[in-house]
């Protein structure tokens, strides 16, 4: 249901019905827009800590060269500025200041990261420029009164968190838990969604928590931390760079916990595949998208339409 309410709010985005046409041509509009471009942009991180997303950044302006090549949105060419934050929140601010004070882009759409849209937000709101279906599941994101500008689109990590949450409650009600998170809003979140999750357990429970910064080289220390403290239970609520470390690190010192890592970092090809396969059985996660590596969608006839779109407009991604 959710992701059929995101593809309608896309779509109601950027339409206007026939019979409107008439009122809106050769109309006055916000900066950005015009009768003939809808000029918007978005920060992704490229390079740096968080660059296994880069690919949301290229698949999406593959999809709008898709929606040009069909005649545009009523005649309108959609312009994507995309610029390479590198997960930095500073150069985010400096990224999209020069996108909207400049560039005078009508909205943000998609842009990438907890850290770097929190560095955004307030300013985004002062200007009245849409900040659109941001890419983050924090739940921040969610609060019109205080951010009219800002809409994320993803499950939240909080809401995510809790169903690990019941889970455990359900299967292993005796667990001792030790968890990865990132020290920053984004693992927070997870944090807070879980302890909300286990009510009155959370404290019997969680063995032991400890975070790790996105620009750390390793988790190494962290991992042997968490083995030390005697969970059986390993919730890993960290980044695809973070995860596949984690992975390979857990099978070498011979630390056999249940082993759960959160949705945003299950990529097969990002995340299962650098850290070995073969270390990465038993572990459990949830998925609100479909993997097109999964054999299960093979006959999926959304999949199939999906790869024919990659072959024509993305023919140098990686399925």
């Amino acid at each position: 249901m959710l992701i059929r309410l995101i593809a309608a709010a896309a779509a109601a985005m950027f339409y206007v019905a026939p019979g409107d046409l008439a009122v809106q041509a050769k109309g006055t509009y916000d900066p950005g827009a015009s009768d003939r471009e809808i000029k918007i942009g978005q920060t992704m991180p490229y390079s740096g800590p968080a660059s296994a997303y880069a690919t949301i950044g290229k698949s999406e302006a593959a999809y709008f060269a898709m929606v040009n090549a069909k005649g545009g949105v009523n005649g309108r060419k959609i312009t994507l500025l995309s610029e390479d934050d590198a997960y930095n929140p500073s150069k985010t601010v400096e990224d999209v200041r020069r996108l909207v004070e400049e560039d005078q882009v009508l909205l943000l759409f998609n842009s990438l990261g907890t850290p770097p849209n929190t560095a955004i937000q307030k300013y985004m709101n002062a200007r009245k420029v849409p900040q659109l279906f941001v890419a983050t599941g924090a739940s921040k994101w969610g609060d019109p009164q205080h951010f009219p500008w800002t809409m994320g689109w993803q499950p939240t990590y909080r809401s995510e968190s809790i169903i690990y949450a019941k889970y455990l409650l359900q299967h292993k009600p005796d667990a001792k838990v030790g968890i990865l998170y990132q020290g920053d809003d984004y693992g927070r979140d997870y944090l807070d969604g879980l302890t909300a999750g286990l009510g009155g357990k959370a404290k019997s429970m969680i063995v032991k928590q400890v975070s790790y910064e996105a620009t750390d080289p390793t988790i190494d220390s962290q991992i042997v931390t968490l083995q030390g403290s005697g969970a059986d239970v390993f919730l890993d609520f960290s980044g695809p760079k973070q995860v596949a470390q984690a992975i390979r690190k857990v099978a070498d010192i011979g630390w056999k916990p249940l082993h759960i890592i959160n949705s945003i970092s299950v990529s097969v090809s990002a995340v299962m595949i650098p850290a070995g396969p073969e270390r990465a059985a038993g572990i459990l996660s949830t998925a609100y998208i479909k993997d097109p590596t999964d054999p299960q969608w093979q006959s999926d006839k959304a999949t199939q339409d999906w790869l024919a779109w990659m072959k024509q407009y993305y023919p140098l991604g990686n399925v």
